[in-house]
């Protein structure tokens, strides 16, 4: 009996360690950087990753509804740029002299906002039609939308970056209330809101169904095309939402603007809990992997690793992270 139990018990460890192996090393590296950095563990410090933690993890609440029903979303940084993009160019300072738009008279910042995540929503339910009617694998109808959504964005902008951008919309995102960064409380309510769709409305439960066996799910009387055109179109507002608030963080955009963001919001869902093989995952799961991932990128920045090196360090991290999530996959079966 005291041998079962034995046995189980490091059954339970070896399974927690490599359930969870990248965060431990993350956490190690922390100890290990924080101990030979006297400013690693700061106030400024902490707002810097809770800044740049709360859009990625807008994004990645968008993308986690697409891996929960077995999907995925490569279109999701270009939406971003997209979004910016937009935002950009309706949100400059009447006086300034490269105005995109000379003419346009001074447009609110909820416009610009609404604007950007509503032209965004509308390529995400082209992407949930395309993959829900069509049939087509999520993987080829995002990764062609990705290169549709680049197109426009060259084509409207010019490929010309911009800036100019009237306080009243930087402040959003680079601003303070109570001593925390402003884009923390749109990660709040996004993650709240989330939250209570998946855990507590009906949409959240066919989600999880579809992700589980979209067959029986149809079949148990689920609309599947309904809540997967949903399912997109949420995810694509959320990237418009995200490309607003970078726009304001750093005071321009481009058409290069949130490159590469769809592959760290995969990862980061992947390694908070978000199978990509479908019908599981939380929202305090995709939380744990965004801090995770940005958490990794100070810490190579504190110990002077060359930025090129550090591309190669995150995309290690994305494959560790979906092989890991492929070995309890088997695991189960």
């Amino acid at each position: 009996m005291e041998k079962t139990k034995s046995r189980l018990n490091a059954k339970s460890v070896t399974n927690f360690l490599s359930n969870n192996a990248i965060t431990l090393l993350i956490l190690l590296m922390v100890i290990y950087v924080g101990f030979n950095s006297s400013n690693f563990f700061t106030w400024d410090n902490l707002k810097n990753l809770i800044s740049n933690s709360s859009t990625r993890f807008i994004i990645a609440c968008g993308v986690s509804g697409c891996l929960i029903t077995k999907g995925t979303d490569l279109s999701a940084g270009r939406a971003v740029g997209l979004g910016a993009c937009i935002a950009a160019t309706l949100l400059q300072k009447v006086d300034y002299g490269s105005r995109f738009f000379p003419n346009l008279p001074d447009v609110p910042v909820i416009v610009g906002l609404l604007a950007a995540m509503l032209i965004c929503g509308a390529f995400g339910a082209i992407n949930g039609c395309v993959i829900a009617f069509l049939k087509v694998p999520p993987f080829i109808a995002t990764l062609g939308m990705q290169t549709i959504v680049y197109g426009i964005c060259l084509i409207y902008t010019g490929a010309d970056p911009m800036g100019g951008f009237k306080s009243s919309y930087t402040n959003l995102g680079s601003g303070t209330t109570l001593e925390l960064p402003n884009l923390f409380y749109f990660a709040l309510v996004i993650g709240l809101f989330i939250w209570f769709l998946y855990n507590k409305t009906r949409h959240g439960k066919y989600m999880y169904a579809i992700g589980g066996n979209e067959s029986a799910a149809s079949v148990a009387g689920v609309n599947v095309p309904a809540t997967l055109i949903r399912i997109y179109f949420l995810a694509a507002m959320l990237y418009g939402l995200a490309g607003f608030l970078t726009g304001a963080k750093t005071g321009g955009a481009s058409v290069q603007t949130g490159y590469g963001y769809e592959l760290e919001a995969i990862a980061a869902c992947t390694i908070g809990g978000v199978s990509t093989n479908g019908g599981v995952g939380r929202v305090s799961g995709i939380l744990i992997g965004v801090l995770v991932f940005e958490i990794l990128k100070i810490c190579l920045q504190f110990l002077g690793v060359d930025p090129s090196y550090t591309f190669i360090v995150q995309g290690l991290v994305i494959i560790v992270a979906v092989a890991l999530d492929l070995r309890k996959y088997l695991a189960k079966k």
